[in-house]
C-alpha cells in the first residue's frame, strides 16, 4: 500500500461563483457542485482543486491536502495502529471514500481512494 498522489487541495473560499469562475478561467471543469453551493470540485487532468464555502476562513481554516491511497480503510488502520486520531472512512457523493485527520501542526489531511 502506498500513498501514491497528492490528488487535490481544498481550499476555503468566501464566494462560491467567484471562486469557480476563476478556477474556470484557469482551466479547470466543474465536475461536482453541491446543491447548497457549500463545495465544489474543479478538475483538470488528474488535478483537482476543491472549494468549500467558509465565512471565517481567514481566522480558523485555510483548507485540506488530499492524498490518494490504494485502499482508504486500510490507510486508516495504518492511522490508529499508529496511535495518531483521525476521523472514520466515509463514502462522498462524487466518487471518493476518505477520512480527515490533523498532522502535528494541526494541519488537515484527508486520505482518498476513488470508488
Amino acid at each position: 500500500m502506498a500513498i501514491r498522489i497528492v490528488s487535490a487541495v481544498t481550499f476555503a473560499v468566501k464566494d462560491m461563483n467567484r471562486s469557480v469562475e476563476f478556477y474556470a478561467k484557469l482551466g479547470f471543469d466543474n465536475p461536482f457542485r453541491a446543491g447548497d453551493d457549500s463545495f465544489a470540485t474543479m478538475q483538470s487532468d488528474e488535478a483537482y482543486v476543491n472549494l468549500v464555502l467558509t465565512a471565517d476562513y481567514r481566522e480558523n481554516w485555510w483548507g485540506r491536502a488530499i492524498l490518494r491511497v490504494d485502499s482508504a480503510d486500510e490507510q486508516y488502520r495504518r492511522v490508529v495502529e499508529a496511535g495518531f486520531e483521525a476521523d472514520e472512512p466515509r463514502d462522498a457523493p462524487w466518487g471518493e471514500r476518505f477520512f480527515h485527520m490533523r498532522d502535528p501542526d494541526g494541519h488537515e489531511l484527508s486520505f482518498a481512494e476513488l470508488l
